[in-house]
């Protein structure tokens, strides 16, 4: 059976992260709550040159929320961990023509990465964050070795989806580790975002209305494309032109240009031009993409860009707890915010962290995108598709 965590013993040290946002600060104030020693950590990353980043006023906001708990905020510098660990990666998966997941690598590398580590060598007991997520306690009844009649108590904890299914966050966080499970506090997870928004004004928190923060992981709002061309074509001297390819129609004919093949998604209809009109002036949608020769191939017909497919195969797999068995009925999502949907794990190689997974109904799956298993309400772990 599954029970709620039991609050530790007042004064157990806790790291959370404070981002500046509403959800950390409610965390942070609902732990300082429960007597806990609340320590703040606002995390800097990255500053990509020629945008507007936002970090030092989300650390102004981040103080203030601090100040008004009564509790210290430390800065942890890991703008060079992030540009090697998240935006190296993002820049190198669409280079190759996939479709990278950058909150998913944040998670893993400095969240539940780095900082996790950090804040356990300077005497934290635990790390938070404000993340839509549970983390539960298992207790299991097994015969007791050698004992007749008696049990013993085995516990353990899983990793589940949040209470605002709406806001659920663990599609981000299929990386935690099984060892960091009773380490990790996720406040809010048992709370709906308006419960959340609530507690900020009970709170006074200086940033109770505070909008929610949209884009790329610490970084914020900024424009994918833009960003990709100002960091790709600013490599080496490459000149903006050479990013520029042809289109081509379904017959392999040179109807138009665009500005890179790694700005584009299969089924998009925008961002590239077409300078040999047809009859009816459809739209025209990219049904495939040729990273190498840097040509996108459309068709007026959006059906042909579909990609749907029943098997779908994962790398660099990562199992909370226990591994997934074979034949058994999951669930899984190969998106964020996406329904659940049924399937079951055909294949699962331990040692090359490799799965095969047959859905019910055929799935719109991207090559670099995470697909996460679910067994109900419980996040098993998920990888990348292949």
């Amino acid at each position: 059976m599954i029970k709620k965590r039991a609050c530790p013993e007042p004064g157990r040290r806790v790291f959370v992260g404070m981002s500046g946002g509403v959800d950390s600060s409610v965390s942070a104030g609902l732990l300082k709550k429960a007597g806990y020693e609340v320590i703040g950590v606002f995390i800097r990353v990255w500053e990509p040159a020629g945008f507007v980043c936002t970090w030092r006023e989300e650390r102004r906001e981040a103080r203030r929320v601090a100040a008004h708990l009564d509790i210290p905020l430390l800065t942890l510098d890991l703008s060079q961990e992030y540009k090697k660990k998240v935006v190296d990666y993002f820049i190198s998966e669409y280079q190759a023509g996939r479709t990278p997941n950058p909150d998913v690598m944040c998670n893993k590398h400095i969240k539940f990465g780095v900082f996790y580590d950090w804040a356990m060598e300077n005497g934290a007991d635990f790390v938070a964050t404000g993340h839509y997520s549970r983390i539960a306690q298992q207790k299991e009844d097994l015969p007791s070795p050698g004992h007749k009649g008696k049990v013993e108590v085995k516990s353990s904890f899983c990793f589940a989806q949040s209470r605002d299914l709406d806001k659920d966050q663990t599609y981000f966080l299929w990386n935690l580790k099984t060892e960091q499970l009773s380490k990790i506090l996720f406040p809010i997870g048992g709370y709906t975002k308006q419960q959340v928004r609530a507690l900020a004004k009970k709170f006074g928190l200086p940033n109770a209305e505070k909008k929610d923060s949209q884009g790329l992981c610490f970084i914020g709002k900024i424009d994918f494309k833009d960003f990709l061309k100002r960091e790709v074509n600013g490599k080496k001297g490459t000149c903006p032109e050479r990013s520029r390819g042809n289109v081509l129609n379904e017959q392999g004919e040179i109807i138009g240009q665009h500005d890179g093949v790694m700005f584009f998604t299969l089924g998009e209809r925008h961002g590239f031009e077409i300078f040999v009109k047809s009859p009816d002036e459809k739209p025209y949608y990219v049904i495939d993409k040729d990273v190498k020769k840097n040509t996108l191939t459309v068709s007026q017909n959006p059906q042909l860009a579909r990609t749907e497919k029943l098997e779908v195969e994962i790398e660099q797999t990562n199992w909370i707890g226990n591994e997934p068995e074979i034949g058994k009925k999951y669930q899984a999502r190969i998106r964020y915010r996406q329904p659940l949907q049924n399937c079951k794990i055909t294949a699962l190689d331990k040692a090359k962290k490799t799965a095969t997974i047959i859905f019910a109904k055929p799935q719109l799956a991207a090559s670099g995108q995470s697909l996460v298993l679910y067994d109900k309400d419980v996040c098993l772990g998920g990888g990348i598709i292949k």
